[in-house]
């Protein structure tokens, strides 16, 4: 019987002041209005306004989540939401631009009466001027439908169906609104780009109205170069810099002024490459081998789904990882909320970002086949058994992963993208690669995750969860992308009483001693024998996947910390 879990973050939850903090660290201006918070809502077939409401929601929890204080899937359904703002005096600089973090799918704005605004995609962020259309007295309305896993746009692990590897879908609003107001002459966007091998950063401004202002580049709080902006692309030479590690995560402020606007931001020196190591092929952190060292992270909370309580939640799972000796999460099939990136850079926590699957999935081609060893299948054909076979599929892929580049392209953190995960929706594996690489070549590119491997050029990836684990020699780096999945099921920290992993154990004792015997007998010695990189699967249990380090509701770390850093030493070059 499924019962709902509280994090300690769902259950100090201030309803009154949902997520405040600003929700774009890395273009931040100082004109903020945040509008999470009780919004009404009315669910309904048609998308016409309704004259009552169902009742209140609060944003910006999934209305499936409890959170959300809803807590109902929709059925080829519409959730309408509404609420009433007024600005602020002295709010107004010019334009009032409407931020939504991200609505899962797709949104109809609309602002006393107007429509506003139009989006698809459920993982990315979008902007409205509403200056044209502002009141006193505003009356703000988004109607949202979903197609969940009906459609080709991305979905990652949700399911209208939910039952061990997928997980409840989620609707809606599910990342911080806020206004902000800009003047005439502002930035429109940042592209930083820092070249560790020159010892330079170069930025490319995005600007309406003329380019003419000043950078000033800070170490901590401490003014170190300022330069003068006469040209949407600066090169900046900084000699004497400190690289970014996750033991050292050296960031550099900068602020920037173009006419009357100001936007902060921040970069750090850091190279990905890829380059020899004492046993092989390996992956380089600023030209040197660094064994990236990690857990599978779905980004799931049992309170509110895709969306946590706190920002706290953030920070607390990264150092915990850190605190366990990992140094490494690969953000799987889900694109974060911004401020988790922030974290990531500022504690000094390497992320690999997948981008999020969409198409069609096929349980018994795509998994249970490949797993037993099945695992050939050209990419450039076969696409009905891949799951994007058509054109219009193929071509929404394609602009969501440039989408996905164009959000986090800044990030330091982010070491490594995931293009395919174990052939669902695969296709021209290598043409998407070239793709990718045109759109960011600071990176490094894992093609095809798991199996189904078409020869990318980046990497050897594996995923192995039934057998032994053999590392075969590649002229590649060879990555364990996906291994572990123990299961051990904590009573009245679990979703359900489903039990779902890839080995079971009966206590936290014997689950300890298994994972420690992994690692030991099979994960150390394969550095010897090519191994470049390790993901665990997986940070926390998720619903009825009790194969996390943590339980679903985070109050439950089922290894001892102090023994397993002190086993992960073992895992450096």
């Amino acid at each position: 019987m499924k019962k709902v879990l509280l994090t300690k973050y769902g259950e100090g939850l201030d309803v009154n002041e949902v997520l405040p903090e600003y929700p774009r660290p890395q273009f931040a201006r100082d004109s903020y209005l945040n509008l999470n918070g009780y919004w009404n809502y009315k669910i309904t077939t048609k998308p016409d306004p309704p004259k009552t409401y169902d009742g209140r929601v609060l944003v910006p929890f999934p209305v499936e989540s409890p959170l959300s204080g809803v807590g109902r899937r929709l059925n080829d359904e519409y959730i309408i939401y509404h609420r009433v703002f007024s600005l602020p005096e002295n709010f107004n600089r010019g334009r009032i631009i409407l931020n939504f973090g991200a609505v899962d799918q797709i949104a109809s704005v609309y602002l006393n009466n107007k429509k506003v605004g139009f989006h698809r995609g459920g993982y990315f962020p979008f902007s409205i001027d509403i200056t044209p259309y502002l009141q006193v007295t505003n009356e703000l309305a988004v109607i949202v439908s979903d197609p969940t896993d009906t459609s080709y746009y991305a979905y990652g692990k949700q399911s209208l169906n939910p039952k061990a590897i997928w997980y409840t879908p989620i609707t809606g609003i599910w990342q911080t609104v806020w206004l902000e107001s800009v003047p005439e002459n502002h930035i429109k966007n940042l592209k930083i780009t820092p070249d560790f091998d020159l010892r330079e950063v170069e930025i490319t401004l995005d600007v309406e109205g003329p380019c003419l202002g000043l950078i000033s580049i800070f170490k901590e709080d401490k003014l170190i170069l300022e330069e003068k902006i006469t040209s949407q692309n600066l090169k900046i030479k900084i000699e004497d810099f400190i690289p970014w590690t996750p033991e050292k995560p050296q960031l550099y402020n900068l602020n920037i002024t173009v006419g009357p606007d100001k936007v902060s931001s921040y970069f750090a020196f850091r190279k990905f490459s890829i380059g020899e190591g004492p046993y092989g092929k390996c992956l380089h952190l600023n030209n040197k081998p660094y064994f990236m060292n990690g857990v599978l992270d779905q980004g799931y909370y049992s309170d509110g789904l895709y969306t946590p309580a706190s920002d706290q939640a953030f920070v607390d799972d990264i150092l915990m990882m850190k605190e366990l000796g990992f140094n490494t999460l690969r953000k799987h099939i889900k694109i974060e909320p911004l401020r988790f990136y922030y974290h990531c850079d500022r504690l000094g926590m390497i992320v690999w970002q997948d981008l999020v699957n969409g198409g069609k999935y096929c349980f018994w081609k795509m998994t249970a086949l490949p797993t037993i060893g099945f695992q050939k299948l050209t990419d450039t054909k076969n696409l009905r058994c891949f799951g994007r076979d058509t054109p219009e599929s193929q071509a929404v892929f394609r602009e969501e992963l440039k989408r996905t580049i164009e959000l986090l392209y800044n990030t330091p953190s982010i070491a490594l993208w995931t293009i395919f995960n174990e052939g669902w929706g695969q296709f021209n594996s290598i043409e998407n690669y070239n793709y990718l690489k045109s759109l960011d070549s600071t990176r490094i590119i894992d093609s095809a995750s798991g199996w189904f491997d078409q020869g990318g050029p980046d990497l050897a990836s594996k995923h192995i969860y039934f057998r032994k684990l053999r590392f075969k020699k590649d002229k590649r780096p060879l990555v364990l992308s996906e291994f572990g999945g123990y299961s051990c099921y904590i009573k009245n920290h679990s979703y359900s009483n489903k039990d779902f992993g890839y080995k079971k154990f009966s206590s936290l004792e014997k689950f300890e001693k298994g994972f420690i015997s992994l690692y030991e007998n099979q994960v150390i010695p394969g550095l010897k024998r090519g191994l470049a990189a390790a993901i665990y699967t997986q940070l926390s249990d998720v619903e009825t996947e009790t194969n996390g380090i943590l339980t679903y509701d985070r109050k439950v770390c089922k290894l001892n910390p102090t023994r397993i850093k002190e086993l992960n030493q073992n895992l450096k070059f």
